[in-house]
């Protein structure tokens, strides 16, 4: 069950109200009107919303005791009697349009708290949250309805959107981000990218010089590092979604809705196309270009581009059925079968 210590519940919906947030066909039911969370299928009541989508869940749902379900119209049949349904081929979308709108984020509490340090020459919009032991540097921009965690740093001239929502002990220097982004506990955005000139009378950094440009409504997860551009930007496009402890090199270029999952590393200069996927612990190279909608499995280890659509596997990687053919050979091989 959700825990109201956590994760309180905002004002109470209707299955009208359910039925315009996700989009889904309402069949109304008897068991309850009016909605204040979402539950798993075992602990729900007549005041909860639960989902289904997968099949092979829709024998517990026959005993489920929630007021409303999501599901798929092929499986309505399995809900028991008096239970309302959301009707969506869509039914985990729905869900989490569902849950956001039921378990709201708090409103930020405006203000500057204690312990912050915000320089004279900053800009704070009053409407914004700078939490205890933030610091908002010199000439620093933070938009309306900002929340800024605790022990977190703005540096110098950056500048946040509003809305955006930055957890604690996050560090921002040399960025612009746009509206609605959220950022992690422990993220570092804008710090050096790995630039070096090696020799043998000494290693020569070269000086980053650039910026990271987040646009709007980014998602960046914890202890994610974005490293400022060497002399142009890296950029975030709008509605990325990057998971924890995730690498991301100077001058990478990210475009819009890209999904990318925990310790991939994206090395310098890498251009990657919309709506590109990559699984856990992925690595690629500098100067690629991933085409719009490629798809890179997890732990696969990229040197070559990736043309728009594909889906590659496998270190080095290649087209994803030659790698699980590669991988179903090598099985037969060691258990003596041959090839």
């Amino acid at each position: 069950m959700v825990d109201a210590r956590f994760y309180p519940a905002g004002e109470p919906l209707t299955l009208s109200e359910l039925e315009r947030i996700t989009g889904a066909q309402a069949r109304s039911g008897t068991r309850g009107d009016r909605f204040v969370a979402v539950a798993p299928l075992a602990e729900a009541g007549p005041e909860h919303l639960v989902f289904v989508e997968n099949r092979s869940y829709l024998e517990r749902l026959a005993s489920c005791g929630a007021g409303a379900c999501l599901i798929h119209p092929d499986a309505a049949e399995a809900a028991p009697p008096g239970m309302a349904l959301l009707l969506t081929r869509a039914p985990q979308r729905g869900f989490a349009l569902a849950a956001a709108a039921l378990h709201p984020p708090p409103p930020p509490s405006p203000g500057i708290a204690a312990g912050a340090i915000v320089d004279p020459t900053a800009r704070v919009a009053p409407s914004s949250e700078i939490g205890p032991g933030a610091v908002v540097a010199a000439r620093a921009e933070i938009g309306a309805g900002v929340v800024l965690g605790p022990n977190s740093v703005v540096g110098a001239g950056c500048r946040i959107g509003e809305g955006c929502r930055i957890g604690p002990c996050v560090s921002i220097a040399n960025a612009i981000i746009g509206a609605r982004v959220t950022i992690h506990a422990g993220a570092r955005i804008g710090e050096d990218g790995f630039g070096v000139v090696p020799g043998r009378d000494g290693h020569v950094a070269i000086p980053q010089l650039g910026r990271v440009v987040i646009h709007d409504g980014a998602d960046i997860g914890a202890n994610t590092t974005i490293d400022r551009g060497a002399l142009g930007d890296t950029v975030i496009g709008p509605g990325c979604f990057i998971d924890n402890l995730v690498q991301i090199g100077h001058n990478v270029r990210l475009g819009r809705g890209c999904i990318i999952a925990g310790q991939v590393g994206i090395s310098g200069s890498t251009v990657v196309g919309d709506f590109v996927m990559m699984g856990g612990q992925a690595g690629l190279t500098g100067h690629l270009h991933i085409g719009d909608g490629a798809r890179i499995a997890a732990q696969a280890g990229v040197m070559r581009d990736v043309e728009p659509g594909h889906s590659v596997g496998g270190s080095p990687s290649m087209p994803i059925a030659e790698h699980l053919r590669q991988a179903v050979v090598l099985r037969r091989l060691a258990k003596g079968k041959g090839a």
